[in-house]
C-alpha cells in the first residue's frame, strides 16, 4: 500500500511563515533566482513569504486541497526542516482551519 505525502494535500506551511535562509544556500541547491530575494547582507527569503499574509511563490494549488512545490528538490533548509505533524506544521494547519495530522 503506497502512502501519500500529506503535504500534497495541505501546503499550509508554505503560506504561513517567512522562509529565510543563508543566501549562499540558494545557488548551492539550484534555487531559481526569480524565487528568492535578499533580506539583508547574509540572508535571503523566498519570494512571497516576507509579507503580512505570506504565500511562497513556488507553491501552486489550493491550501488544504491539493498543492505542489515547484522547487521541491531545490527548496531551502527551512522548508526541509518542517515535517508532517511537527509543531510548525500544526501551527500552520491551525491557521488554515485544517485538522491535525
Amino acid at each position: 500500500m503506497e502512502r501519500t505525502n500529506p503535504c500534497t494535500a495541505c501546503g499550509a506551511c508554505c503560506a504561513n511563515f517567512r522562509v529565510s535562509f543563508y543566501w549562499a544556500e540558494a545557488p548551492e541547491r539550484g534555487l531559481p533566482e526569480a524565487l528568492y530575494a535578499p533580506l539583508n547582507a547574509t540572508m535571503a527569503h523566498m519570494i512571497g513569504t516576507n509579507c503580512r499574509h505570506p504565500r511562497c511563490a513556488a507553491l501552486s494549488g489550493e491550501i488544504g486541497r491539493e498543492t505542489r512545490c515547484a522547487v521541491y528538490d531545490a527548496r531551502p533548509s527551512p522548508c526541509r526542516s518542517v515535517e508532517p505533524g511537527d509543531d510548525k506544521c500544526l501551527q500552520a494547519r491551525v491557521a488554515y482551519g485544517l485538522a491535525e495530522l
